[in-house]
Parts: structure tokens; sequence; C-alpha cells
């Protein structure tokens, strides 16, 4: 994998990852994981919501692909809890459904069930523990807003790694404070749902700024570019890591070609943000941000 962001603790993560949600979630992803792992991907994304924990396992066991050089992530479904079930009880079972003996990221996945309950400082404790432990190599959030982080900033002792939010050009307005204040702080942020332009809203007022920026970098480029992939690249140029999914290998290569389109100019970066700051189109975790 060409391109790497580096962590804050160090730790180098590929900039593309392959999602188990969305078209995969409760499905068996074992094949489609495998088939990501064939064509180069190496950073894999997984989450106890997903119900498919296990599938991802078998698909990077049957991948033959060295754990070492794979970066894997699942992430903390708090409402599944069991009482009395900790935090590093409930990451031992991912990992043994996964099968392995740490995950390179765990992050939580939506801070709802402990803001509502008043318990997010420990929640983070318990997630510290995981990480002290080893069983988790970084931690992080997922589908957190500024006020959120900034109660784990101040009461924890660990500095989240990563935010994982939807993240595209029609949540861009609402996401942009949340992203500056992580990246502030040393908090990558990863995005999911970034095709959503592309793939629920193909007639919004982006297409015609894709259009017209897919025809110049096709000229510069001197072969096809897709819309899909201007988006991907104006996720990397916000220095965002990219998590995506597909079942189909055409797509999945014009995803890791995304890396290799030419720069997208200023000005087309601030048209893609004016063409998206005229339509708010939040596709997921909805509830996370009061929607």
């Amino acid at each position: 994998m060409s391109k790497v962001f580096k962590l804050n603790t160090g730790a180098s993560v590929p900039w593309i990852g392959f999602g188990t949600g969305t078209a995969l979630y409760t499905k068996d992803a074992a094949d489609l994981v495998k088939l990501a792992i064939d064509n180069g991907v190496s950073h894999l994304d997984g989450a106890q919501m997903y119900q498919n924990e296990e599938s991802l396992g078998r698909g990077i066991a049957n991948s033959g692909k060295p754990r070492s050089e794979l970066f894997v992530t699942t992430k903390l479904n708090l409402p599944t809890l069991a009482p009395g079930e900790t935090i590093t009880q409930s990451l031992k079972t991912s990992l043994s459904k996964l099968n392995m003996e740490y995950v390179d990221l765990f992050l939580v996945h939506d801070p709802t069930p402990a803001t509502k309950q008043g318990n997010l400082v420990q929640v983070w404790e318990g997630m510290e523990e995981v990480y002290n432990l080893g069983l988790a190599k970084a931690i992080g959030i997922s589908n957190f807003q500024v006020e959120d982080i900034k109660t784990i900033l101040d009461h924890g002792k660990i500095v989240p790694a990563v935010n994982q939010i939807e993240l595209h050009p029609y949540v861009w307005k609402a996401a942009k404070p949340t992203v500056e204040f992580c990246q502030s702080k040393g908090i990558a942020i990863q995005s999911y749902g970034g095709q959503t332009p592309v793939a629920r809203v193909p007639d919004g007022p982006l297409s015609p700024i894709l259009a017209q920026i897919r025809e110049r970098l096709e000229t510069t480029r001197g072969k096809p570019v897709t819309a899909g992939q201007i988006l991907s690249k104006w996720l990397l140029q916000k220095d965002v890591i990219v998590i995506t999914t597909t079942s189909k290998l055409s797509r999945l290569e014009e995803y890791l070609d995304s890396v290799n389109i030419p720069d997208l100019t200023p000005d087309e970066i601030q048209a893609i943000e004016e063409a998206g700051s005229k339509l708010h189109k939040r596709i997921f975790m909805r509830h996370a941000f009061g929607e």
C-alpha cells in the first residue's frame, strides 16, 4: 500500500481500508475480505455491530497474508455489553471471533449510549485498559462530536488515535469543526460513506462540478477518472483516511487507483465544498448528531 498515515501512537495505517459494514452488514464477508487482500488491501475495518467478525477473521486467514502485514480494526458496540461485562472481556470475545491476539485499532462505535448514561469517562477508562493490556495497539472513537471528544481529553490519560465519521461534501459543512478540532489534537480522521454523493445523490448539486473536474483530470492524466475517485482524492487532500466497501473487483481497483489521480486544485476543492454546502445529507448514525 503506497500511501500511509501516521497515528499518534507512531503506527502506520494504510490510506484505504476495506469495510465490512453497509452492504456486508450481518453477512458473511470472508470471500470479499480475501478478494480485497489479494488485490493489495492491507487495512480491514470491522465492528461488533456488523455481526460478522468471524467471517472477517476467516477471510484474513484464507488470504494467507501474515498478521504483521495487516492493519485490523474492530469497534465496541456498547448496547451489547452484558450486565457486568467489561470492555476488556468484550474485546476478548471479538478477538476470539477474529482468531487474533490483538487488533491494531479498537474504536467506541457510537458515543450515544454512554452520553445518555453519563458514563463516557468510565467507557474511555475501559478502552485505555485494553490498550494497556496490548489487546489493541491503538484506541479511538467513531461518530464523536467535539463536545464528547473534549470530555475524553479532559478526563482520560490517552488521546484517541482516530475518530471515524461519515465524511463527504454533503456533510462537510457540519463535520468541518470536528475534523479541524481532531486534527489539531493529533487525532486522525477516518471517513466512511465517502461515496454518498455518487451512490445516493447522483443528481445533487455536486454532480456538474464533479463532471467538470473529471474532464480536467482525464485530460491531465490521459486515462479515465471517475467521480468516485475525485471524492476519495478530496478526502485524501484533507488528510483523511478512506474506509470504503464494494462487492465488485472493478470497483475495488478503482478505489485503490484513487491515490494515483492528479491532485485537485484549490479552486476545485473550493467548488466541491461550495456545491456540497447546498445540500445536507447524512446517511448514517443520524441520532449521534441530533438529526
